[in-house]
């Protein structure tokens, strides 16, 4: 781990923020694309019908 010296503690904090940020970004989207995916199968699934 390179050396941060006094603002270690901001640095590292600022990471992990970004780190749980981008998280929730990504989760967000996979939920939402999932979540169109079946949507998208019912519509499908009703016009052949």
């Amino acid at each position: 781990m390179p050396d941060l010296g006094k603002y270690a503690a901001e640095i590292l904090t600022a990471y992990g923020a970004s780190a749980i940020l981008l998280g929730g970004i990504v989760w967000a989207s996979v939920a939402r694309a999932a979540r169109l995916r079946r949507r998208l199968d019912e519509l499908e699934g009703r016009g052949r019908g």
